[in-house]
């Protein structure tokens, strides 16, 4: 059996589930590198507290585990080891405290990811973890040490235990590039094919609206989503028309849905309520009122809220003479269909589906034809949608796989 003072593990990859692993596998007695390809660790999640760090939600756990779909049975336990409250409660350690917000969303109160990672990176530093930063994880060498490209050469390291926290193939310049894909699957890992999530989707606007609308937010609109029981879920939010579609925070929380539909049938159909806070019967009733010498614009501000880039996806859709039949206009404006074409690609997503199966791997995310070798965060075949799903699972996956490399090692590799 290896004792603390021998314990030596190698995390690869310096996202919110590398630092986790290291900080617990560190707690733990061990001796701990940690290796990134990047000049410096932490950069997306630099990048996604930008607007404000979303760390983890507020809302009932039950409902918290649903956004995880497929793949809800396999966080369950890790997520209920470091959930929502673990994490506020780590973050607070850290001297960050917390808030939620309107939407049960959980923010630091100066809404910013940088004195987190400050003092994240102070504590990772005082519990003896050494950084290795323009490390490029290549492999095994020929010893079976794990083999780094650097900028002054080849380097192996030997590690009584390695984690690999390597995210998925979404914004590569930040160092999620999946390049590990082809390293573990030449050794008979199963991967699931990584795929768009959280992305924006490609629809055919006419030269017009894409001149005229391109990076509008389209805003107070509501999606009406299908229920797997059949029952009918009213999302509200806003999204934002790009020259090639659509993108935003309502579009990516029904995106894997959307993906899934486009990979099944070609294409998918999105019906977006315009004007969700107006009941059909009624809008249609004002609708119907004389309009004099107003113009149509005009009438539809007046009874219907419709303007500027809403305004326009009515004209986009609808033939002419459709502006003339209040019934036909009002239905329109409650459920205005749309065709999305693609998914926009896995490089411009915010995350990605696919990854290590976690049929491979134990309870403990160790891969089981790779003893020793442990696998954490968005790398993993998971996906959530944004509001603090993402992170929240990289951090309990991050932590898993660190505890679980400690006791594989304490247990002397058995």
């Amino acid at each position: 059996m290896k004792t603390k003072s021998m314990m030596h593990i190698a995390v690869i990859g310096g996202g919110p589930a590398g630092l986790m692993a290291a900080e617990v596998a560190a707690q733990g007695g061990a001796q701990v590198d940690l290796y990134d390809a990047m000049p410096s660790v932490g950069r997306k999640f630099l990048l996604a507290g930008k607007g404000g760090l979303n760390l983890t939600h507020s809302e009932p756990f039950e409902a918290f585990l649903s956004r995880y779909g497929a793949r809800r049975d396999q966080l369950a336990p890790l997520l209920r080891s470091f959930g929502p409250d673990a994490i506020r409660e780590w973050a607070a350690g850290l001297g960050v405290h917390t808030f939620i917000g309107t939407s049960g969303r959980v923010f630091p109160t100066d809404m910013k990811a940088a004195p987190l990672l400050r003092s994240w990176l102070r504590r990772l530093r005082q519990l003896g973890v050494r950084f290795h930063a323009r490390h490029r994880w290549s492999g095994w060498d020929d010893q079976g040490a794990i083999e780094f490209l650097t900028p002054t050469g080849a380097r192996s390291v030997r590690a009584d235990a390695v984690i690999l926290a390597l995210g998925g193939a979404s914004w590569p310049q930040l160092g999620s590039d999946a390049a590990w894909v082809p390293l573990l699957g030449a050794y008979g890992v199963g991967i699931a094919p990584l795929r768009s999530a959280n992305c924006g989707f490609d629809v055919a606007w006419s030269p017009f609206f894409k001149d005229t609308f391109a990076g509008h937010p389209v805003k107070s609109v509501a999606i009406h989503e299908k229920q797997p029981d059949g029952t009918i879920r009213c999302r509200k939010g806003e999204f934002v028309i790009t020259e090639t579609g659509v993108e935003g925070s309502l579009i990516y929380a029904v995106s894997a849905m959307l993906r899934d539909q486009i990979e099944r049938d070609g294409q998918a159909v999105l019906t977006i309520d315009l004007a969700p806070d107006h009941d059909q019967v009624n809008l249609m009733q004002d609708l119907s009122r004389p309009r004099g010498k107003r113009t149509i614009a005009t009438h539809l501000r007046r009874y219907a809220g419709i303007t500027g880039v809403k305004s326009g996806l009515l004209h986009e859709v609808l033939p002419r003479e459709a502006f003339t039949d209040p019934a036909t206009l009002a239905a329109a404006i409650k459920s205005l269909p749309f065709t999305l074409l693609a998914a926009r690609p896995l490089d411009e997503s915010i995350s990605t589906a696919g990854g290590v199966r976690f049929e491979d791997l134990d309870d403990q995310l160790m891969c089981r034809k790779l003893p020793g070798l442990f696998c954490a965060g968005e790398m993993l075949d998971w996906e959530a949608p944004t509001g603090g799903y993402l992170l929240s699972a990289c951090l309990a996956t991050g932590r898993t796989a660190g505890l679980g490399a400690l006791q594989w090692i304490r247990t002397g590799y058995s």
